[in-house]
């Protein structure tokens, strides 16, 4: 669908694992051969989309490190694993490990494909890197035609300190109404910075684990794909590659892209 809204090509990359006897490589190789060029043929014929396909032997990871190498893609495209009980090993290896090497951004598809996406929740720590994964997510296009919000998760240090408890309810409420104000300010300073004009402005409190807090605005909102720019120096930011962006991919029920930063050649 995506390459159909850009008039994009497609190239199909199946690994076929080589750690295992040679006949079952051979044999796997010959299956997946078969099945990616009648896939690649209803892609050329029936969708109207250029296609080409590559079969490569190695483990999963370095496979398609591999082949976005040879290919240096606008887009590379994950999708969950065919068996749901590998899923999380998928999303917890092969996955995040290929999000941390590449220079393209990652699409990891949760939901089935029903059409253009509708309503886009970008995140962001306020960083310059931040930034630039933002600004590289908008020259992809993806999100044009959707709605679009950008999440911003603030702390409220006082809030977390041992004696909050001893803070009336009313200074409590207080005070994160003002956190709240300045980090709604600082949003709408970072989106005028970055030329993002057309995107929704979403602070929220980071009250639990900043995953969570992605997952559940994302429910809230309707969103049907999140954008993570994974290499900010704080806040969100400064634990995507990791443990918050490992999480999301594996809890979300819709699809993620992640954006690396722009590696220094």
């Amino acid at each position: 669908m995506l390459a159909r809204q850009f008039e994009a090509a497609i190239r199909l990359v199946h690994v076929v694992d080589d750690d295992q006897p040679r006949r079952l490589v051979d044999a796997g190789r010959d299956v997946a051969s078969r099945l990616l060029r009648q896939m690649a043929s209803t892609l050329r014929d029936v969708d109207g989309v250029a296609c080409e396909t590559r079969i490569i032997l190695a483990s999963p990871f370095v496979g398609i490190v591999q082949a976005v190498a040879d290919t240096v893609p606008d887009l590379l495209v994950l999708g969950s694993h065919r068996r749901q009980v590998l899923r999380d090993v998928f999303v917890g290896t092969t996955a995040e490990r290929t999000i941390r090497s590449v220079d393209c951004p990652v699409l990891m598809v949760n939901a089935t494909p029903a059409g253009h996406y509708r309503h886009v929740l970008q995140t962001t720590d306020l960083s310059d890197p931040s930034r630039d994964g933002l600004q590289r997510f908008r020259a992809l296009g993806v999100g044009e035609g959707a709605r679009n919000s950008l999440l911003y998760l603030f702390d409220a240090p006082a809030l977390r300190l041992a004696m909050v408890h001893t803070m009336p309810q009313d200074d409590q409420k207080k005070y994160l109404m003002d956190e709240l104000t300045d980090a709604a300010r600082e949003l709408a300073a970072f989106s005028a910075l970055a030329g993002l004009h057309d995107v929704r402005h979403l602070a929220r409190y980071e009250a639990t684990a900043a995953q969570h807090e992605i997952l559940k605005v994302a429910e809230e909102e309707h969103a049907d794909l999140i954008v993570l720019s994974t290499n900010g120096r704080g806040g969100i930011a400064k634990v995507l590659i990791g443990s918050v962006t490992e999480r999301v991919l594996r809890n979300s029920y819709v699809d993620v892209l992640a954006v690396p930063l722009r590696r220094q050649r």
